[in-house]
């Protein structure tokens, strides 16, 4: 009787069990007719990208074809039959499909790791595009089918993040073809804010002046008694907060979000500040200011506009606003906010 139990117990989990797949089918085109082609290094350590245990069901993810390299390139020849000058190489460093139980939640949240850059090619020197590194997450309680939402969502990653690259601002440091794999580390070594044994006191208005350690000419910061910042002027006008990325006082670096400014540390991985989705999706700072690039919902947002170095750049962010407060890194490639959590 209890081997009858067993394998009925058997039967129903495995057929409960499915196989969700992450589509390649959105429309890639590039509309300037810009790029020649489009190449895929698939760098992941694992690739197996794993699975997602929902209320009903639990599936596992996959793409429908282990070539990777071949079905990314087949996706853009098909959309582009009009053919530019560009070579574009993606690096797919990182995707990871599970479950996580964050601190204070009741259920554990499906959660979709992905990090992806791109590259332009020369004559095998490499000129870094951009990237997107984050965790997207999904509410089991405002989400029916959560490997669907997140297989839905990298695949919307993937389009949009091509699509970008096609036109995005390119680094004019040269990556040599040897140095690729390590690219990360090796365009850092050119930003003093990495280097520098303290960071310099002033006002940055994009997070490529900070950390190119390049304060703002003539702009200064303004405290109260109680030594909180109150304003930012620019000689004898006030700037509004909004404009500011982030100030450094006394060697200490401070980031502003919406609810104000927030101490930069300096960690192991880059600079990071301690806040959550749900802090960083509000769209308002005290006192009426406004933030910029902060809105929820829409995948292209972060992903398919060009990053500007003159401006502060911060992503989008898409899938649940969760209030786990955690490690928010800031790339130092994009200006965007890198979740881990």
């Amino acid at each position: 009787m209890k081997k009858i139990f067993f394998f009925l117990s058997l039967s129903v989990i495995l057929s409960a069990q499915k196989t969700e797949i992450i589509e390649l089918n959105q429309n890639i085109k590039d509309k300037k007719g810009l790029t020649r082609s489009l190449t895929l290094v698939d760098n992941r350590t694992d690739k197996t990208i794993g699975t997602i245990i929902g209320k009903k069901e639990t599936a596992e993810i996959k793409f429908d074809t282990e070539d990777l390299k071949s079905h990314f390139e087949n996706w853009f020849s098909q959309d582009n039959k009009v053919k530019g000058n560009n070579d574009i190489t993606l690096i797919l460093e990182e995707l990871k499909f599970y479950n996580e139980h964050d601190p204070g939640q009741k259920d554990a949240f499906g959660k979709a790791k992905i990090k992806i850059s791109s590259f332009l090619k020369r004559n095998d020197k490499y000129y870094f595009i951009t990237r997107f590194e984050n965790v997207i997450v999904s509410d089991p309680e405002k989400t029916g089918n959560m490997s669907k939402f997140l297989a839905q969502q990298i695949s919307e990653v993937f389009s949009e993040f091509i699509k970008g690259s096609y036109s995005n601002t390119v680094l004019g440091v040269m990556i040599p073809e040897n140095e690729l794999i390590n690219y990360s580390a090796y365009l850092n070594k050119n930003y003093k804010a990495f280097n520098e044994f303290q960071l310099v006191d002033g006002v940055y208005k994009n997070f490529k002046s900070f950390y190119d350690q390049k304060p703002e000419p003539g702009y200064s910061i303004v405290k109260n008694k109680k030594g909180r910042l109150v304003n930012v002027k620019d000689k004898d006008f006030s700037v509004p907060l909004s404009e500011v990325f982030c100030y450094v006082d006394s060697g200490k670096a401070y980031r502003g979000i919406p609810s104000g400014f927030v101490e930069i540390v300096k960690g192991n991985k880059g600079f990071y500040i301690i806040s959550s989705r749900a802090q960083l999706s509000v769209q308002k700072m005290t006192g009426g200011m406004m933030v910029g690039a902060l809105a929820g919902g829409v995948v292209g947002a972060i992903v398919g506009g060009v990053l500007d170095p003159g401006t502060s750049h911060t992503a989008a962010i898409t899938g649940a606003k969760t209030r786990t407060s955690s490690k928010v890194y800031i790339d130092s490639l994009t200006g965007a906010y890198i979740f881990e959590k």
